[in-house]
């Protein structure tokens, strides 16, 4: 954690309505659940790439276990446009301020498949109720899961709670990978588990 502290946010309330400015990007983006980074190192570089200066994304994780091994990806990597915050998703608002985020990625997030935890999920429409302020107007969510009971909720939920849905597959993969892949979807791939994928995008 020592060697990457560079890329560590232990305060990340002290940049509300300032990251931006603070890192001198177009757009914040924000990863919730990051686990141990694959997806988040790919996308940075990939936009890296694409668009010096665009994007920059913050990513969230609970478990700083596999944080540890998301910043030694991404402190290999050299990446610059990238931060890390070790902190649960309940209180983003804290962080961001209204309308300071452009993307929010949710990959794989836990099922909890029990109708008693279904406030637990990451799409319950009481972490919507945090996204949405966060979200500039047309923000998205870029949402995947191999759980197909989840994606199919968490549709009912985004329209329900006035999102607009679209790009919506529930076999990902069929001809060939797609996008920047997580550890997780390697994993479901290599055992032919169709992966769903769904962008829900903030009306107003």
């Amino acid at each position: 954690m020592e060697r990457c502290a560079h890329l560590l946010i232990t305060e990340p309330a002290d940049l509300r309505g300032r990251w931006l400015d603070e890192f001198d990007h177009g757009e914040l983006h924000l990863e919730l659940g990051c686990g141990k980074g694959r997806f988040t190192v790919e996308t940075v570089k990939a936009a890296a790439e694409a668009a010096p200066k665009r994007v920059f994304l913050v990513a969230l994780e609970k478990s700083a276990d596999a944080m540890v091994i998301a910043l030694e990806r991404a402190a290999a990597a050299g990446l610059r446009n990238i931060r890390f915050v070790n902190a649960l998703v309940d209180n983003l608002s804290d962080y961001f301020a209204p309308g300071e985020v452009s993307r929010l990625y949710i990959n794989f997030c836990d099922p909890w498949p029990t109708n008693r935890h279904a406030k637990r999920r990451l799409t319950n429409r009481r972490f919507l109720e945090s996204y949405l302020p966060v979200l500039c107007p047309g923000g998205e969510i870029h949402f995947k899961t191999d759980n197909l009971p989840l994606f199919e909720y968490s549709l009912r939920e985004f329209e329900d709670y006035g999102f607009t849905t679209m790009g919506i597959t529930r076999d990902l993969h069929k001809d060939g990978p797609v996008g920047v892949l997580t550890d997780y979807e390697l994993k479901f791939i290599s055992q032919g588990l169709p992966i769903n994928k769904c962008i829900a995008r903030k009306s107003k």
